[in-house]
């Protein structure tokens, strides 16, 4: 039987491991969303979209040093699944990312390929039965994974005053360990979504080590059917994120770290074999980098065939 909206929002906030992975910006954010409706497997793009303003002063206000910043990513991915307990999922991330200062009236751009991830997934529950004439589907599933330095990361972009974010990569370059756990139950045709989701940052040979990362989040979507292998799935929800601060050579990077709250509105529509989506994330709390970052809203949107 097919698995409908099985996970929602893993590590990701995602493309990688960073200071900002906490907001879903910069290298090192990593994101799984939805995955489409598929029984053996799929392969789909996803286009992600973040923004956030680093170097605030004291007050977080906008200073000289105040720089813009955008990540978009293009990601090729997919999942297959072997049986009904196992199925390996792997992200293969390509970069664009800008920053602008409006002081020195500077931009510089950088772009290339992320670092991919590979992840495994174990089907703990996966039950089907019946209340009051209304389907109830249980589904719990474990995983575990690995994100790889395949993206360049520049010793360069370390601030030498060591307190500073260090976002402006295209990886981290260290390998870093991912786990979490999806549960989902839905009545009918509403469900409800739950994510947990460590990520344990590895130091690199450049001696930095991105702070490890904390996320949970819940949503619930209503599943409508069109006729004809046609459905749309509207959801909503709320996700939070906790991040370690960064190290180097020994010292706290004071200006990293931080938590996260942001609502979540998202579409997801299956015409047959072909999946469509989109994913809005708008930050209703955020205390980042001691108040020296902040985090704008996201987009993402992806399309998929299975297979």
């Amino acid at each position: 039987m097919k698995k409908i909206l099985i996970l929602i929002v893993l590590n990701l906030c995602l493309s990688y491991a960073k200071a900002c992975d906490i907001c879903g910006c910069g290298v090192g954010s990593y994101y799984i969303g939805i995955l489409p409706d598929f029984n053996k497997r799929f392969v789909g793009l996803r286009y992600q979209f973040n923004k956030l303003t680093t170097q605030l002063d004291v007050n977080g206000n906008r200073s000289t040093l105040t720089s813009d910043e955008q990540y978009q990513n293009i990601e090729l991915w997919g999942a297959w699944n072997f049986g009904s307990r196992w199925r390996v999922m792997a992200i293969v991330p390509y970069n664009f990312i800008e920053k602008y200062n409006d002081a020195s009236q500077t931009l510089r751009r950088k772009d290339g390929l992320g670092d991919m991830v590979l992840n495994g997934y174990f089907n703990i529950l996966n039950k089907t039965g019946q209340s009051n004439n209304k389907l109830i589907v249980h589904s719990l599933w474990a995983g575990l994974g690995l994100k790889l330095p395949t993206g360049n990361y520049s010793i360069q972009e370390v601030s030498k005053n060591l307190n500073s974010p260090n976002i402006f990569q295209l990886g981290t370059g260290s390998t870093d360990v991912l786990a979490n756990i999806m549960y989902d139950i839905r009545i009918h045709d509403i469900g409800i979504n739950t994510n947990f989701s460590y990520k344990l940052n590895t130091e690199n040979a450049d001696d930095y080590r991105y702070g490890d990362k904390i996320s949970a989040n819940i949503s619930a979507y209503y599943k409508i059917s069109l006729g004809m292998d046609k459905r749309l799935a509207p959801n909503i929800g709320v996700a939070y994120e906790n991040q370690q601060k960064d190290h180097t050579l020994g010292y706290r990077v004071t200006e990293t770290g931080g938590s996260a709250v942001n609502g979540i509105v998202g579409l997801e529509t299956n015409f047959k074999q072909l999946s469509l989506g989109v994913n809005y994330q708008l930050p209703l709390q955020q205390d980042l980098g001691r108040g020296r970052i902040e985090s704008g809203n996201k987009f993402l949107t992806h399309i998929s065939y299975s297979f």
